[in-house]
């Protein structure tokens, strides 16, 4: 467990708002073997608890593993990559969400966890692999297009309905953050992709449309894509890495913000050496917010409709550098708090 603890967060009134002003919060994978230790880092290290996924305890944590669990026709070889049947499975077929299996250890002991340890009452974020990067997976392991991503869409909206039932159940007075994983968004504009951008945006709007209405819904994707079509579904927040890119996107994110979605800003890289101090991702990401108000963007929703994340999950790190990084990036959010509160009380906001 860290020596030092990150300040809880206390639920507002409004649930939603306790996502917002800068709180520092996980993607969900972490390197720990044992799903304790994993459950107390979750709380421990940043403001905002994120349910952990422990791939290196079990290849069948692994995102596209967890959502094979269950799946007519579908199975894991040992080191979690997924197998198909094609003559087992149909898009008609039931999806069993068996929250017992190994699979989702580590996040029965994060629940175990938060209950013991009187967590109830504290914002809670989760992630689920969304429905076009598990149609892309079923795909690739042999299915028809057609069939691959009906499966995907069905299973993700069973499952994500029962791990919301069961974060509920555990801790019913902690509100949720729900985001759905979407890493193949990135390829969604290449020629040849499966499926078109509007079939992606129904599919991930329908999946989204399965959790609690009370839940803050949204989707993360760790690499470059097509901001307006991500945008097009729906989403309450967006999870991107806070690349100077997104500037060319000024328009629809400033429109984005207006309507009060948030977006969580991916601040410290995951992939590479990590480094010492968070000096230069705090730069970076001023001058991004400065050339986004530049383009119009308002710079009190930019700050206060925010949040800040490593760039992606911290699986592939040891939990020494997972620690790091986290602290790397409550270092950027308290300055992102910071910056929120002076420039909110110097514009009278």
């Amino acid at each position: 467990m860290s020596d030092t603890k990150r300040p809880r967060v206390t639920p507002p009134a409004d649930p939603h708002s306790a996502f917002t002003d800068g709180v520092a919060v996980g993607i969900g994978s972490l390197p720990h073997v044992d799903p304790t230790a994993a459950a107390e880092f979750a709380i421990d290290e940043f403001e905002i608890a994120t349910i952990p996924t422990l791939p290196m305890r079990s290849p069948s944590e692994a995102m596209i593993a967890q959502a094979a669990i269950g799946l007519p026709g579908v199975s894991l070889d040992r080191t979690g990559d997924i197998i198909v049947d094609r003559a087992r499975v149909t898009s008609g077929e039931p999806i069993l969400t068996d929250l017992q299996h190994d699979a989702f250890l580590g996040f029965r002991s994060f629940l175990d966890h938060a209950e013991k340890s009187g967590f109830d009452g504290s914002p809670v974020k989760w992630q689920y692999v969304g429905p076009v990067t598990l149609g892309v997976a079923l795909q690739r392991a042999g299915l028809d297009v057609d069939t691959a991503f009906d499966v995907a869409s069905t299973a993700v909206r069973s499952q994500v309905a029962k791990v919301a039932d069961a974060v509920t159940v555990a801790l019913p007075n902690s509100p949720q953050m729900v985001v759905l994983d979407e890493p193949w968004l990135s390829e969604l504009m290449t020629p040849g992709f499966a499926i078109p951008p509007d079939e992606a945006i129904d599919r991930m709007s329908g999946a989204m449309a399965a959790l609690p209405s009370t839940a803050l819904v949204g989707i993360h994707c760790c690499g470059p894509c097509d901001v307006a079509t991500l945008l097009a579904s729906g989403p309450s927040v967006v999870s991107l890495p806070a690349s100077p890119d997104l500037v060319e996107w000024s328009g629809y994110l400033s429109r984005y913000l207006a309507d009060g979605g948030i977006i969580a800003w991916g601040v410290i890289p995951t992939e590479g050496p990590i480094p010492v101090t968070s000096e230069r991702f705090w730069r970076s990401l001023s001058d991004l917010w400065c050339a986004l108000v530049q383009r119009g963007c308002d710079p009190v929703m930019l700050r206060r409709n925010s949040m800040v994340t490593p760039h992606c999950g911290l699986a592939m790190h040891t939990e020494s550098v997972a620690r790091h990084v986290a602290q790397l990036t409550a270092e950027v959010a308290k300055r992102v708090k910071d910056q929120s509160m002076a420039t909110r009380f110097a514009l009278g906001a």
